[in-house]
C-alpha cells in the first residue's frame, strides 16, 4: 500500500489552517483542475466528526465519486478522513496542524490501497502514485494561497 507524506509551512494561525483543511467550498476551490464538487453529504461550510461528504470529480477523463467520513478530530491540531465508497480499495487522509514561530506545519499522510489487486499495484508503480501525490501536494498549495489571502484581509 502506498503512503503519501507532504508537508508545508502556512503563514497563518493554526486554527485558520485546520478550518480551510475542512472547508467544503474551499476543497472545491483548491482542486479545480479536477472539477471536485460535493453532492452529498455535507455540501458546504465545515466539515464536522462523524460527517460525510460525497465528491464528485473528473480523474483520467472519467466522472467519479467518492464518499469520505471524518472518523478522527482534535481542533486544531488533526483529523483524519476515510474513504466509504468509492474508487480505491480503501484509504485512510491524516491531516495534521503544528503551531510554530513561522506559521503553521501542515502535515498530509494518504494511505491509499488501490483497487483490482495486482492490477492496482502496477497502475500504483505506472502513474496513480505520482497522481495522488501531485493532488496532495497542490491542494496543500493551494490552501497555502488561500489562507495568505485570509491574512490579508
Amino acid at each position: 500500500m502506498p503512503v503519501i507524506y507532504h508537508t508545508i509551512l502556512i503563514k497563518a494561525p493554526i486554527d485558520v489552517c485546520f478550518d480551510l483543511a475542512r472547508d467544503i467550498d474551499i476543497h472545491t476551490k483548491t482542486t479545480g483542475n479536477t472539477k471536485e464538487r460535493a453532492v452529498g453529504g455535507v455540501t458546504t461550510g465545515l466539515i464536522e466528526m462523524d460527517e460525510s461528504v460525497t465528491w464528485e470529480a473528473v480523474h483520467f477523463g472519467v466522472r467519479q465519486r467518492l464518499t469520505a467520513k471524518i472518523i478522527e478530530m482534535d481542533r486544531p491540531y488533526r483529523f483524519v478522513d476515510v474513504m466509504v465508497e468509492g474508487a480505491f480499495h480503501s484509504f485512510t487522509h491524516t491531516h495534521e496542524f503544528e503551531e510554530t514561530v513561522n506559521g503553521t506545519i501542515m502535515k498530509d499522510t494518504f494511505d491509499y490501497r488501490s483497487p483490482l489487486g495486482l492490477l492496482g499495484r502496477i497502475a500504483d508503480r505506472l502513474f496513480l502514485e505520482k497522481y495522488m501525490r501531485n493532488f496532495i501536494i497542490t491542494r496543500a498549495e493551494e490552501l497555502k494561497k488561500v489562507a495568505g489571502e485570509k491574512a490579508l484581509r
